[in-house]
């Protein structure tokens, strides 16, 4: 997708301007100074890294102009608290927040809902690894959050599990030209094996070979869940002789399996 060479709500992405590190430094100092025209400025010549960023979104169903407008809401907070006395560069500041911007959009958008205690503890641990993040330059542990947060490790998990966006079973995942492989050709299935098939065609072939009374003394025990003495009170016989039967049943199946 050459997001880059469309319209984008209104603005023309191929002659969007790049500034240069000491144009950014000049215009972040103007902006300090209340110069409303520098953020103005700031803005549109980071507009490309917006762009750089709603193409990973891309695959989500999602309108680009919609993806557009929160990226540069993310944007505007990057360049407002953005701090030149730190030794980082704008765009590695920049990029995790306008990230983070479409990720909260997409899941307040999700339809899947999630308590708000649950949300407000992934925010803060999203916000905290972002924090420490910049602080460290490396990913943070869970435990580290946790730690930072004041809450437990188990928690932050949960939280953060419930905000995942779900992904179709039907999620193309790898495609070498010809037939795609799906999310749902690498889950496996133990009620679904060849194994399992198998045995159950042996089964049911064994319990053809069963007098009718046999089976369903079967059928009442194993599939009806019912105790010997119930068996025993629907079809008018002793406990003893059900126990007799099942257990002539089975060994006549053994046999045939």
């Amino acid at each position: 997708m050459l997001v880059n060479k469309v319209e984008i709500c209104g603005v023309n992405t191929s002659k969007l301007p790049v500034l240069s590190s000491n144009q950014m430094k000049e215009l972040f100092q103007q902006m300090h100074n209340g110069d409303k025209q520098a953020r103005e400025k700031l803005i549109n010549g980071n507009l490309r890294l917006v762009l750089s960023v709603i193409q990973r979104f891309s695959n989500r169903g999602e309108y680009v102009d919609d993806l557009f407008q929160v990226g540069c809401i993310g944007l505007m907070k990057a360049i407002d608290n953005f701090d030149l006395n730190q030794n980082v560069k704008f765009s590695t500041y920049a990029v995790p927040m306008i990230i983070g911007e479409i990720r909260r959009y997409l899941r307040d958008n999700n339809p899947i809902r999630v308590s708000r205690s649950l949300r407000d503890i992934a925010y803060k641990a999203l916000q905290v690894r972002d924090s420490l993040v910049n602080k460290y330059s490396r990913e943070p542990s869970i435990t580290e959050i946790a730690k930072e947060l004041g809450i437990p490790r188990e928690e932050i998990v949960y939280a953060l599990d419930a905000i995942q966006d779900p992904i179709s079973l039907f999620e193309p995942i790898y495609h070498d030209g010809g037939d795609p492989i799906f999310v749902m050709d690498q889950i496996s299935d133990e009620k679904n094996q060849d194994e399992s098939w198998l045995e159950g065609i042996a089964i049911r072939e064994a319990l053809q070979k069963l007098s009718d009374r046999e089976k369903y003394i079967l059928s009442l025990r194993f599939f009806e869940g019912k105790t010997q003495m119930e068996v025993a009170e629907e079809i008018g016989i002793s406990q003893a002789q059900v126990s007799r039967l099942e257990k002539a049943a089975l060994k006549h199946m053994r046999k045939h399996i």
